[in-house]
């Protein structure tokens, strides 16, 4: 008895700090799938509209139109599913997909990439892609143009291409595969083993890459070659195709796994030539 009356008093205590952080998430999550959408001007109007009628009804003692919004609150739930039909569809199935939604995206991010490199390399046109990982470079980021866009070889073109304003600097992908920003200057390696051939766009990658665990796209606009950086090594002269495998064991990845582990089992399935299987030395 003694200690079903305990369990009772605590949940009198706990009970309502559920409901509390119950309704909270509840009230943030709608608030964040409604964010930047039409629907969500409409909800604050709506409220805003019965909380003020509510108040000047009472206050003048309109009793008729005060017992009809009265009424509309009760009904107030139902017609909120049938105003936010689209936006409750969407927020469910992104419930519904949110497991196999980050690696999807990140599927894409990649794809996007590699056609952008694949383009610029043809053309000659160099350019620095960054992706972050665990480690975050907000700082470095900040320092230059915002962007905040969806990855695709498009605008990646378009910001490297001679002569626009970004073209100078590189770009950043965060963590949520959004292009961050562009015009970016990361910081150079200092090494002084690397070979006089590298440009500043390779010693920026191997600069960032030494300081974080970030990975580092380059293509040369001397001669279209492309390269990628990881842990301050860098590889030079890969396909669009081998590009692609290394960004998907990098980034698409078990986390469990050592970016040179991933490397060693590449090699060990022959993916890459004889002469390509020394894994990422400095040059």
């Amino acid at each position: 008895m003694g200690t079903s009356l305990y369990i009772y008093n605590l949940w009198i205590i706990v009970s309502p700090i559920i409901e509390v952080g119950i309704l909270a998430f509840t009230i943030y999550y709608v608030l964040y799938f409604l964010r930047g959408t039409r629907s969500a001007n409409i909800l604050a109007g709506i409220i805003i509209a019965i909380i003020l009628l509510t108040f000047v009804t009472e206050n003048l003692k309109l009793g008729v139109l005060n017992g009809l919004l009265n009424g509309l609150w009760s009904i107030f739930p139902l017609a909120l599913v049938i105003i936010f039909q689209p936006e409750l569809r969407r927020a469910f199935a992104q419930i519904g997909s949110r497991p196999f939604a980050r690696m999807q995206r990140r599927e894409e991010t990649i794809n996007e990439v590699v056609t952008a490199v694949r383009n610029m390399s043809n053309l000659h046109i160099g350019a620095l892609i960054i992706f972050q990982r665990q480690i975050g470079i907000r700082a470095l980021i900040s320092n230059g143009i915002m962007i905040d866009a969806k990855v695709s070889h498009s605008l990646i073109q378009t910001i490297f291409h001679p002569n626009t304003p970004l073209h100078d600097g590189g770009i950043a992908i965060d963590d949520n595969d959004k292009l961050a920003a562009a015009h970016i200057i990361f910081p150079l390696s200092q090494s002084a083993t690397l070979s006089t051939s590298l440009g500043t766009r390779h010693r920026a990658a191997l600069g960032i890459t030494e300081e974080t665990d970030a990975i580092a796209v380059v293509v040369s606009e001397e001669t279209g070659k492309i390269s990628i950086a990881c842990r301050g090594n860098l590889r030079r002269n890969m396909s669009p195709e081998k590009l692609s495998r290394y960004l998907h064991a990098l980034i698409v990845k078990n986390k469990g796994d050592s970016d040179m582990n991933l490397f060693a089992n590449m090699t060990e399935e022959n993916e890459f030539s004889e002469s390509e299987k020394d894994v990422f030395s400095n040059e």
